[in-house]
């Protein structure tokens, strides 16, 4: 299997996909949540977390390996929620298979162009020499060189780990050689749309999805709704409560 996950709980599918250099722990805490309603699958995508390390990274095979996981796991329709890389990769799947979508939910992301914004967190984690690296403490001291905000540098960290045949040595969960080749793939548009039933969630304090954007939106997504919660990039890990209830309101409709 391509995609490593977690499944949690009972009832109609949901699906959970993460944004980039996350992974499908950052969604426990809500997924557990969303078990009480519904059967969750948290997922790792390619290349992040436990999933398929490859050369190959876009929206095109991670729709792709989404699309084998819908039929490995026998799901003929899911409800679907995806952060920001996640969003676009979600978008892109419904747009390509609209049959298998029941309702979506893209968090603080456009199906539009975006410029690259992750230079600076590229620089800082291949400005770690894993090979040498002797704590994690030693990281986070080299990362804080570039990156002041504790929450980014604790996020990142996360993906850190113990070789499993030497744990003496450290490495990424994700692939950041693939990644920081292939960046400009995060950005790329997305087109197409869905007819599906879909909720845009915007971080008030973040400029992921301008005023601007809600035209575009509304085109290829015309039954889509806007809402805005008062937080940054991470609006379900900055608040959560609001978070679900926003979710839940569409999703139980």
């Amino acid at each position: 299997m391509k995609l490593n996950y977690k499944k949690l709980g009972e009832g109609e599918p949901l699906v959970i996909l993460h944004g980039l250099f996350g992974m499908l722990d950052n969604w426990f805490s809500l997924g557990k949540k969303f078990a009480e309603d519904f059967t969750v699958y948290l997922i790792d995508l390619r290349n992040h977390g436990q999933s398929l390390h490859s050369d190959e990274w876009n929206y095109k095979v991670m729709s792709d390996d989404l699309l084998e996981f819908f039929d490995e796991h026998n799901i003929e329709k899911a409800n679907i929620i995806g952060h920001s890389m996640g969003g676009k990769t979600a978008m892109c799947f419904a747009s390509e298979h609209s049959e298998r979508v029941k309702k979506l939910v893209v968090v603080d992301i456009a199906p539009r162009f975006y410029p690259l914004y992750h230079d600076t967190i590229l620089d800082a984690l291949l400005s770690i020499d894993l090979e040498n690296l002797k704590s994690r403490n030693e990281a986070d001291e080299l990362l804080s060189k570039y990156i002041s905000d504790l929450g980014t540098k604790q996020f990142l960290l996360k993906n850190l780990t113990r070789k499993e045949n030497d744990n003496t040595k450290f490495e990424w969960k994700f692939n950041l050689p693939i990644i920081a080749k292939n960046i400009h793939e995060v950005g790329v548009e997305t087109t197409g749309g869905s007819t599906a039933p879909t909720l845009f969630i915007r971080g008030e304090n973040s400029d992921y999805i301008s005023s601007e954007d809600e035209a575009e939106i509304k085109k290829l997504y015309p039954n889509s709704e806007i809402v805005s919660i008062n937080s940054g990039h991470w609006v379900h890990a900055e608040k959560p409560e609001e978070f679900y209830n926003a979710v839940m309101k569409l999703l139980k409709n």
